[in-house]
Protein backbone atom coordinates (compact mmCIF):
# COMPACT_ATOMS: atom_id res chain seq x y z
CA UNK A 1 0.00 0.00 0.00
CA UNK A 2 3.01 2.36 0.69
CA UNK A 3 4.44 1.85 -2.50
CA UNK A 4 1.57 2.48 -4.16
CA UNK A 5 0.59 5.52 -2.41
CA UNK A 6 4.39 6.71 -3.03
CA UNK A 7 3.72 6.03 -7.08
CA UNK A 8 0.44 8.23 -7.07
CA UNK A 9 1.98 11.16 -4.79
CA UNK A 10 4.57 10.73 -7.59
CA UNK A 11 2.78 10.63 -10.75
CA UNK A 12 0.59 13.48 -9.36
CA UNK A 13 4.12 15.63 -9.33
CA UNK A 14 3.98 15.07 -12.83
CA UNK A 15 0.51 15.31 -13.98
CA UNK A 16 -1.65 17.23 -11.65
CA UNK A 17 -2.03 20.37 -14.03
CA UNK A 18 -4.21 17.43 -16.40
CA UNK A 19 -6.48 16.31 -13.36
CA UNK A 20 -10.17 18.29 -12.71
CA UNK A 21 -9.14 20.93 -10.16
CA UNK A 22 -12.08 19.32 -7.98
CA UNK A 23 -10.01 15.89 -7.78
CA UNK A 24 -6.61 17.62 -8.02
CA UNK A 25 -7.47 19.19 -4.73
CA UNK A 26 -8.81 15.70 -3.52
CA UNK A 27 -5.81 14.23 -3.83
CA UNK A 28 -3.54 16.60 -2.83
CA UNK A 29 -5.31 16.66 0.59
CA UNK A 30 -4.82 13.12 0.63
CA UNK A 31 -1.67 12.18 -0.52
CA UNK A 32 0.38 15.53 0.15
CA UNK A 33 -1.52 16.28 3.48
CA UNK A 34 -2.33 12.88 4.55
CA UNK A 35 -5.75 13.91 5.39
CA UNK A 36 -7.97 11.03 6.32
CA UNK A 37 -11.25 10.44 4.14
CA UNK A 38 -13.43 12.04 6.71
CA UNK A 39 -11.33 14.94 6.65
CA UNK A 40 -11.40 16.06 3.38
CA UNK A 41 -15.40 14.73 3.09
CA UNK A 42 -16.10 17.40 6.32
CA UNK A 43 -14.18 19.92 4.41
CA UNK A 44 -15.72 19.08 0.22
CA UNK A 45 -19.11 18.80 2.05
CA UNK A 46 -19.02 15.27 0.49
CA UNK A 47 -19.17 12.10 1.72
CA UNK A 48 -16.43 9.36 2.32
CA UNK A 49 -17.41 7.17 -0.52
CA UNK A 50 -17.29 10.57 -2.65
CA UNK A 51 -14.22 11.56 -1.78
CA UNK A 52 -12.85 7.57 -1.99
CA UNK A 53 -14.96 7.71 -5.65
CA UNK A 54 -12.77 10.76 -6.54
CA UNK A 55 -9.32 9.41 -5.41
CA UNK A 56 -10.24 6.09 -7.49
CA UNK A 57 -11.31 8.18 -10.52
CA UNK A 58 -7.95 10.75 -10.37
CA UNK A 59 -5.94 7.82 -9.58
CA UNK A 60 -6.92 5.51 -13.09
CA UNK A 61 -5.93 9.07 -14.81
CA UNK A 62 -2.53 9.58 -13.71
CA UNK A 63 -1.82 5.75 -14.24
CA UNK A 64 -3.88 6.87 -17.88
CA UNK A 65 -1.26 9.81 -18.47
CA UNK A 66 2.00 7.80 -17.24
CA UNK A 67 0.70 4.98 -19.57
CA UNK A 68 0.15 7.14 -22.57
CA UNK A 69 2.90 10.09 -21.90
CA UNK A 70 5.48 8.36 -19.66
CA UNK A 71 7.05 11.34 -18.12
CA UNK A 72 7.68 10.14 -15.10
CA UNK A 73 9.70 7.05 -16.43
CA UNK A 74 11.53 9.25 -18.30
CA UNK A 75 12.54 11.51 -16.22
CA UNK A 76 13.49 8.55 -13.50
CA UNK A 77 15.74 7.14 -16.45
CA UNK A 78 17.08 10.54 -17.58
CA UNK A 79 18.02 10.90 -13.72
CA UNK A 80 20.11 7.88 -13.80
CA UNK A 81 21.66 8.60 -16.61
CA UNK A 82 22.90 12.16 -15.06
CA UNK A 83 24.14 10.07 -12.10
CA UNK A 84 26.31 7.84 -14.23
CA UNK A 85 27.18 10.77 -16.08
CA UNK A 86 29.11 12.63 -12.65
CA UNK A 87 30.24 9.20 -11.32
CA UNK A 88 31.99 9.32 -14.96
CA UNK A 89 33.19 12.70 -14.36
CA UNK A 90 34.76 11.85 -11.14
CA UNK A 91 36.70 9.12 -12.21
CA UNK A 92 37.60 11.65 -15.65
CA UNK A 93 39.12 13.96 -12.53
CA UNK A 94 40.97 11.70 -10.77
CA UNK A 95 42.62 11.34 -14.10
CA UNK A 96 43.58 14.88 -14.33
CA UNK A 97 41.01 15.55 -17.18
CA UNK A 98 39.47 18.76 -15.46
CA UNK A 99 38.16 19.90 -18.71
CA UNK A 100 36.45 16.37 -19.62
CA UNK A 101 35.01 16.63 -16.24
CA UNK A 102 33.82 19.68 -16.14
CA UNK A 103 31.99 19.17 -19.64
CA UNK A 104 30.26 16.24 -18.60
CA UNK A 105 28.94 18.06 -15.39
CA UNK A 106 27.43 20.45 -17.75
CA UNK A 107 26.09 17.34 -19.79
CA UNK A 108 24.88 16.09 -16.30
CA UNK A 109 22.63 19.65 -15.77
CA UNK A 110 21.46 19.71 -19.21
CA UNK A 111 20.15 16.88 -18.45
CA UNK A 112 18.76 17.10 -15.07
CA UNK A 113 16.51 20.09 -17.06
CA UNK A 114 19.37 22.39 -16.10
CA UNK A 115 18.19 24.32 -13.38
CA UNK A 116 20.14 22.46 -11.15
CA UNK A 117 22.94 22.64 -9.90
CA UNK A 118 25.35 19.51 -10.74
CA UNK A 119 27.92 19.16 -7.59
CA UNK A 120 31.47 18.52 -8.48
CA UNK A 121 32.38 15.10 -7.84
CA UNK A 122 35.38 14.48 -5.23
Amino acid sequence: MFEKNMRIAYLLDFYEDLLDPHIRDVMRAYYDDDLSLSEIASGEGISRQGVRHLIKKGEESLEFFEDNLALAKRHEELTLVAEAVVKISSTLDEHGLDAQAEELRRIAQVITKGNQDVPKSN
